[in-house]
């Protein structure tokens, strides 16, 4: 596996960004069947307003968000609640993965988790992103929650859907 990490918010260098992105993407892959592949994730660690201009860019939407993903590949399920299709491991491209330091930051606070622990949970869910996975259907958010849950307790982290504070907005 390789996780390339590119910095270009100094802060994120000084939260460990690259060791937090590598662990979770490792600890991700592991539960998955996928740890034994020499996969390649790309990790940006940048600001709100970086994260709002590729928001808008890719999405439409001209606002920060705490994590953006853009799988290499198409692998999403043929059907709502099933397991995506496994990437090729002929092509070990799965993906990039952005997240804004502001906005992380805020919601860490928010809901009074741990900054690190906030971070390793998105970049499992922008890494499932990635792979596939999706919460667009009743479904797909029940097995893609499913999953972080699982892969985040496997580092020792507690599930992030459970502690979530009511009024903080999910990911995506």
């Amino acid at each position: 596996m390789v996780t390339e990490t590119v910095i270009e918010d100094p802060r994120w260098a000084e939260a460990g960004l690259a060791a937090i992105a590598e662990r979770a993407v490792g600890a991700a892959l592991a539960h998955l069947g996928l740890g034994a592949e020499p996969w390649e994730v790309v990790v940006l660690g940048c600001d709100d307003a970086r994260i709002a201009a590729l928001n808008a860019q890719f999405r439409g939407k001209a606002v920060p968000t705490n994590v953006l993903s853009w799988p290499a590949a198409e692998r999403g399920a043929a059907r709502p609640g099933e397991r995506p299709s496994p990437p090729d491991p002929a092509d070990p491209e799965i993906g990039d993965i952005a997240l804004a330091f502001e906005t992380c930051a805020r919601e860490a606070q928010a809901s009074a988790i741990p900054f690190e622990r906030h971070v390793a949970h998105l970049v499992v869910h922008g890494l499932l992103h990635c792979l596939g996975y999706d919460h667009e259907t009743d479904a797909d958010a029940t097995l893609m929650e499913s999953e972080e849950a699982e892969i985040l307790g496997n580092l020792g982290l507690p599930d992030p859907y459970t502690a979530l504070r009511p009024d903080l907005p999910r990911s995506g």
